[in-house]
């Protein structure tokens, strides 16, 4: 307080309050001067970027907090702690956050919650606040679409999570909050372990596998059923194996034979089986090499890669008819080979590789080898011991008085399960889906029946030709000697007149 004797005068302060405020006004104009002409001089981008620069500058010289950024992906492959983070961060959801992403997939019992980009959420552990947040950015990618010969673009997200935390437990995290982030995602995954079926193009796509096919359903030969489950049962003890003896964790079935015998159904069995993740990869939406190991590398372990109907999916270059090109910017039968037995089959453990084709022979013998494809698997036509099992699961029966009459027509007629397994659907009533089945083989055996009759036909029709032509040429060959005798004699007349 000032002493009353040498208190200001009131003239005094008006005249000090009216310099300050000229003072003020004439820093405002100053300033609202300096940002028109930074406005109009410096571009806007230029702008942003000098302020962010400058806030970051404050903010790590007098921030106590530290934060770590945890991608999506780790180069081409997937970061384990990306996805162990999105797990853990579903148990944690408080009642602060705002915006949160809520799905559900057919025939799946609980929701799907996860935060929305931008939110945060507080965790603490130890004592130590830790705050989560989700990032996601949006890219635009050029390329070169061979196909339409003009360029094209398609849009990314990269996703990513941020951790923020006091920077002197930074050791903490990283040694012990995050490894338990990691094993308590574990749990929580195995818990509610949901096959998942991806969709690997230009697009990355997922959802729940929700066929219902096991191997007690499939219409098989029980001995070669038996013979894959102790493969896939072997592979998975194999993991000291395979590095001891310098493998790749990996291993290769190629399944073969006619349209509508399980090959599909198969797959989603070994899948339901395993608990594996399957990755469908369609090879015609791939422009190049580089598309090809962006998309394998980027498969998880524990899985199943499926390439469907390999001998048409897309036109390979043969490497034996000059095709082999090491070249990124196509897609090659060497660079396909590269990625299922090369190098990059190292990026990952514990994972199967299926090839599916109608006709083996046309695939390149490369792609069949040991290594590769390491197990053949021929689906074939119905048999009796398929047929039992189709009964069963679609009739609910184990024996009928029909059952020896369609064993004896499967064993001659080529019929699918899928054809057979149509005809059981037809009715619920065991004695008229079978009285129709019946009717459906013996039709067929009269079709086969008429087909080789007629092809027996068409070859004796060729034989007669051909025969026909044997004994025309023979004829024509007998009146070329005659004729060249008659010539040989009228030289001879005329040599001696």
């Amino acid at each position: 307080m000032f002493p009353f004797t040498s208190m200001p005068s009131t003239t005094s302060v008006l005249s000090t309050y009216t310099s300050f405020a000229a003072s003020a006004m004439l820093l405002r104009t100053v300033i609202s001067e300096v940002q028109t002409m930074t406005t109009q001089l410096i571009p806007q981008h230029l702008q942003e970027k000098f302020l962010s620069k400058l806030g970051g500058l404050f903010r790590n010289n007098f921030s106590s907090q530290i934060t770590l950024i945890i991608d999506e992906h780790n180069g081409l492959s997937i970061n384990e702690i990306y996805q162990a983070s999105d797990i853990y961060l579903s148990t944690i959801i408080t009642p602060s956050v705002k915006h949160l992403k809520v799905s559900k997939a057919p025939r799946e019992k609980n929701l799907s919650i996860t935060i929305d980009k931008g939110e945060k959420i507080i965790d603490v552990f130890e004592g130590i606040r830790l705050i989560w947040e989700f990032v996601s950015i949006e890219k635009q990618k050029s390329y070169y679409d061979y196909e339409s010969s003009f360029p094209s673009t398609e849009t990314s997200e990269q996703r990513s999570i941020h951790l923020s935390f006091h920077k002197k437990y930074k050791e903490i995290v990283l040694s012990t909050y995050l490894p338990y982030v990691v094993e308590r995602s574990k749990v929580i995954k195995e818990e509610n372990k949901v096959v998942k079926l991806y969709s690997l193009g230009n697009s990355y796509q997922d959802v729940n596998l929700d066929h219902p096919s096991t191997f007690d359903t499939l219409a098989m030969d029980p001995k070669l059923k038996k013979e894959l489950m102790d493969d896939l049962n072997r592979f998975l003890k194999r993991r000291v194996f395979y590095r001891r003896v310098g493998k790749a964790w990996k291993r290769g079935y190629l399944l073969y034979g006619p349209p509508g015998t399980g090959k599909s159904s198969l797959i989603a069995a070994m899948a339901n089986y395993l608990k594996f993740d399957i990755y469908d990869l369609e090879l015609s939406n791939l422009h190049s090499n580089a598309d090809l190991r962006r998309l394998i590398a980027s498969t998880a372990n524990r899985s199943i890669l499926v390439i469907e109907d390999i001998d048409c999916t897309i036109e390979l270059q043969d490497r034996q008819y000059g095709g082999y090109n090491q070249t990124d910017n196509q897609l090659t039968l060497s660079g396909l080979l590269n990625f299922i037995d090369g190098l990059w089959t190292s990026c990952g453990d514990e994972r199967i590789i299926v090839f599916t084709t109608n006709h083996k022979d046309r695939l390149d013998p490369a792609l069949l080898r040991p290594g590769r494809m390491d197990m053949h698997i021929h689906m074939s036509y119905c048999t009796p011991s398929g047929f039992k099992i189709l009964a069963s699961n679609y009739l609910r029966i184990e024996s009928h008085c029909l059952f020896t009459e369609i064993e004896g027509l499967i064993k001659v007629v080529e019929v699918t399960p899928a054809e057979v397994a149509e005809e059981l659907m037809k009715s619920e009533d065991p004695d008229i889906a079978l009285a129709g089945l019946v009717a459906f083989l013996q039709q067929k055996k009269k079709q086969m029946k008429c087909s080789e009759e007629s092809k027996s036909e068409v070859e004796k029709v060729n034989e007669q030709s051909k025969q026909s032509l044997r004994k025309k040429k023979v004829k024509e060959s007998k009146l070329e000697v005659v004729k060249e005798s008659k010539r040989k004699r009228a030289r001879s007349g005329k040599s001696r007149r």
